[in-house]
């Protein structure tokens, strides 16, 4: 039994009493099956050899009675390891799923997200079933194991130490059989994740594979990492089939070397036939829970290869995490300061921002800018402290954000990011997810500030309406603005928008910029932005180029002395809108500097 698997059982401890009355239950059970050969020995000894009927009705009735209390024991005993192991896989379930909240945006960054969902899912069966089934067995199997044993030397020592001779070359084969389990089981799990992964990528962007025509590929994708779980789940099959005839033929040619030995035994009329048959019995009772133990090999072998998935994850460092004594943030006047910013991603060989130095002032709008992959998202990601920056501080009024505590600062921001996920319930729920609390009134004005009142009004039920799994009911546009909406909700001093009017239309941008002028003043916002428009009115633009700052400035500022912006401004900035460009900057008619 691996450590790995030793940590799962300690989730055991909150049903400590259930497990004790199902051990209880297990002893009850195995004390039945140790009796009822020594009532089958009286039936025969003395009552068939000689005549007495009555000790023949006497035991048929105790056998009865005791088959009876055996099964109602071994019916409370599944009953109340069945309670057990629901709540331990419970317990697990939940344990994981909150520490997956809690693991940084690089521990996502790096996981797949097919093989979370089989460790939450699939592993976590495995031990449950381990705990409800195999853990029970294996107690039960030691004690038939010790109680068959000195059963079988009190009635007849030779045909014991006959009897156990078979026993070395029993363990030998579970031994081999239970090392070479446990790695294939190991890789199973891995290629049943990997299959998962294949599954929700299909299923997420289905309607891309339909764009493009690509079921036909995704098909073929699918079938090659089921057929690699297939020809893995075959590998433990044969290995188990192998294992199995070799256990019960040991224990079958130890079965017939002690009927031997005892049929010699009764012609000497050292051993009668009812002794032999307890005593046969008995051999049953003491091979049945070296099989036991055999089956119980592959679900111990199972069960540990995925605790130690199961710990992979629930001992992942967290990237991101509070320190000792970390303070509340209160409420923050927005003063934002990075002070020589470096951030380099986990795994990753080149640092993603460097240098980074700049401060906007509370209610300050600052517009970051800059060509794809220069490092726009990763700079607000590190304001409500997404990532941990790897040299420098990002400071809010004065403070670290590492002194923080993360639910004080996240609260207090406001983020709409790139990729506008909503969950599968109302739009009333998706709006109002940061204040739950929030009134019907509040979820409509933040609504309108940003421009989703009036499409949300003419769905099916307006605000009750079901967005769908990740909004997939609305437009791009639609969910856009109900992912603004939800953070203007919170009414936060520090604003975050990354790229987030890229799905609407020019009008509804127009409208919603507006409204959003308004709504920025006495906050601090960051708006990383595609759109010259939505710029141009920004308080301070950092130009980013190559993850460093190359310029920093107004529009105006930058237009006369940046050709980076400049050039930028004219290939990504310029949405239909004509571009008059003062200052030394001249660009082609390519838009070239």
């Amino acid at each position: 039994m691996s450590r790995a698997l030793l940590r799962a059982l300690r989730f055991m401890r909150s049903y400590r009493l259930t497990a004790a009355a199902a051990v209880l239950a297990v002893l009850a059970s195995s004390a039945a099956d140790l009796v009822s050969p020594q009532i089958l020995r009286a039936i025969i000894d003395r009552g068939i050899a000689e005549g007495d009927t009555g000790v023949i009705w006497r035991g048929a009735a105790a056998l009865v009675a005791v088959a009876a209390f055996g099964g109602f024991a071994s019916f409370l005993q599944g009953f109340l390891s069945a309670k057990v192991s629901h709540g331990v896989a419970f317990d697990l379930r939940n344990t994981i799923f909150d520490k997956l909240q809690r693991l940084s945006f690089a521990y996502h960054d790096r996981a797949s997200t097919g093989q979370l969902i089989t460790r939450v899912t699939s592993d976590v069966d495995l031990v449950r079933e381990f705990v409800g089934g195999g853990l029970v067995q294996a107690i039960s199997a030691v004690l038939l194991l010790v109680g068959a044993v000195a059963l079988l030397l009190a009635m007849n020592t030779t045909l014991a130490l006959v009897a156990f001779a078979v026993i070395p070359a029993t363990l030998a084969v579970l031994l081999l059989f239970v090392r070479r389990l446990g790695p294939m089981f190991r890789e199973f799990q891995k290629r049943l994740g990997a299959l998962n992964a294949v599954l929700q990528e299909n299923i997420a962007g289905v309607r891309v594979v339909r764009a493009f025509a690509r079921e036909e590929f995704e098909s073929e994708r699918y079938r090659t990492a089921d057929a690699a779980l297939l020809e893995q789940g075959m590998s433990v099959r044969t290995t188990v089939a192998n294992a199995f005839p070799l256990l019960f033929s040991v224990g079958t040619a130890g079965v017939g070397v002690v009927t031997i030995a005892g049929a010699a035994q009764i012609i000497a009329g050292t051993l009668t036939v009812g002794e032999l048959v307890a005593f046969t019995s008995y051999l049953f009772l003491l091979l049945q829970p070296l099989f036991i133990i055999g089956f119980g090999a592959q679900a111990i072998a199972r069960a540990s290869a995925s605790s130690e998935r199961l710990f992979e994850v629930l001992d992942a460092p967290l990237d991101v995490a509070e320190r000792d004594g970390a303070a509340d943030l209160g409420t923050p006047e927005g003063r934002v300061e990075f002070r020589e910013v470096c951030l380099r991603y986990p795994g990753a060989e080149e640092d993603t921002l460097s240098g980074i130095t700049f401060t906007a002032e509370p209610g300050m709008l600052v517009a970051v800018v800059g060509a794809t992959g220069s490092g726009k998202t990763s700079v607000v990601n590190l304001v409500p402290r997404f990532y941990d920056v790897t040299e420098g501080a990002v400071v809010i009024d004065g403070r670290d954000v590492r002194d923080l505590t993360l639910s004080s600062l996240r609260s207090t921001i406001g983020v709409v990011m790139q990729d506008s996920v909503l969950f599968s319930g109302s739009v009333r729920d998706n709006i109002a997810y940061g204040r739950p609390d929030a009134s019907s009134e509040e979820v409509e004005a933040a609504a309108r500030a940003a421009q989703a009142h009036e499409f949300v009004s003419a769905l099916p039920h307006g605000y009750d309406t079901r967005v769908g799994e990740r909004g997939v009911r609305l437009s791009g546009g639609q969910r856009q603005r109900i992912a603004i909406a939800r953070a203007l909700l919170i009414d936060p001093r520090i604003l975050i928008m990354d790229d987030s009017t890229s799905s609407v239309d020019t009008e509804t941008e127009a409208a919603l910029r507006e409204n959003l002028d308004v709504l920025m003043r006495g906050r601090t916002s960051f708006v990383v932005a595609q759109r010259l428009s939505t710029v141009r009115k920004a308080d301070m633009i950092l130009v980013l180029d190559g993850g460093r700052i190359a310029d920093i400035g107004t529009h105006e500022e930058l237009l006369a002395a940046s050709c980076v912006y400049a050039e930028i401004a004219a290939s990504q900035l310029t949405g239909g809108e004509t571009l008059d460009i003062p200052g030394t900057c001249a660009l082609d008619e390519g838009g070239e500097a």
